[in-house]
């Protein structure tokens, strides 16, 4: 449970940074949340905010992390299960309604980063025993390239 964990070493404390995951080349504006993951669980530990408040995802999350997400090699920091995925989540001007805010894979992303000139990329750590989950990074991909207009019929 969260009163186990330490204030070890960054690399291997529950509360320390995350290993960076292999953004792809493209990636610009790449915003880290390290800092308010690890406020978050130090909050936690603390009692000042209960479990509830932290392990609070969504069914719809929950529902892409089974399906969509990718399993992690560390445990949940909250209940220390081996139950961690990676949902990536992407949004642009340059997807159609029906598959803009989908989730997809680490490696459709870095393709589609090829072929289109922008959109935004979510990534969002969720356990799927306690509920845990938090934004990982965020960040732009795509070939920097101005957007073609379509035609109005």
């Amino acid at each position: 449970m969260v009163s186990a964990m330490s204030r070890g070493s960054a690399s291997g404390s529950a509360f320390g940074a995350l290993p960076r995951a292999g953004l792809d080349s493209s990636a610009r504006g790449v915003v880290d949340y390290a800092l308010a993951r690890r406020a978050a669980l130090f909050d936690l530990a603390a009692g000042r905010v209960s479990q509830a408040e932290v392990c609070d995802a969504q069914t719809y999350l929950l529902r892409a992390a089974r399906y969509h997400g990718e399993p992690l090699d560390r445990p949940c920091p909250v209940c220390r299960r081996d139950a961690m995925t990676s949902v990536t989540y992407t949004y642009g001007d340059c997807f159609r309604g029906d598959v803009n805010g989908r989730a997809r894979r680490t490696g459709d992303v870095a393709a589609l980063a090829r072929e289109l000139p922008e959109f935004a990329v979510y990534v969002v750590e969720v356990c799927t025993e306690c509920r845990w989950n938090h934004l990982v990074t965020s960040y732009v991909a795509g070939t920097g390239e101005p957007a073609r207009r379509r035609a109005r019929s």
